[in-house]
């Protein structure tokens, strides 16, 4: 069956860098676009980042353009976020998805906090 793996978040400063790892399994990963979403607390699922399957065009959501990067190796079945110049407001749990299947991961953590 599908699975998602995330992992790399943390407790990080404001102005500091992460970065997510989503190891996929169980489905053709080299055939999928793959997306990064986050909650906050009390707040819904946001998408994040998208990267279609051969990872030849990303996009991303106007509140970390220019500061998140999603990046994908199919060899690996793995989906990255690079995430930059990180700020409170980014705190959340991550999510990665592939698009048009319906499993979700465990999700990783990001705070940060000073």
């Amino acid at each position: 069956q599908v699975q998602l793996v995330e992992s790399g978040g943390g407790l990080v400063q404001p102005g500091g860098s992460l970065r997510l790892s989503c190891a996929a399994s169980g489905f053709t990963f080299s055939a999928f676009m793959m997306d990064w979403y986050r909650q906050a607390p009390g707040m819904g699922r946001e998408l994040v980042a998208s990267i279609t399957s051969a990872g030849d065009s990303t996009n991303y959501a106007d509140s970390v353009k220019g500061r998140f990067t999603i990046s994908r190796d199919n060899a690996k079945n793995t989906v990255y976020l690079q995430m930059n110049s990180l700020k409170p407001g980014d705190t959340a749990m991550y999510y990665c998805k592939a698009r048009f299947l319906a499993s979700w991961g465990q999700g990783t953590q990001v705070t940060v906090s000073s």
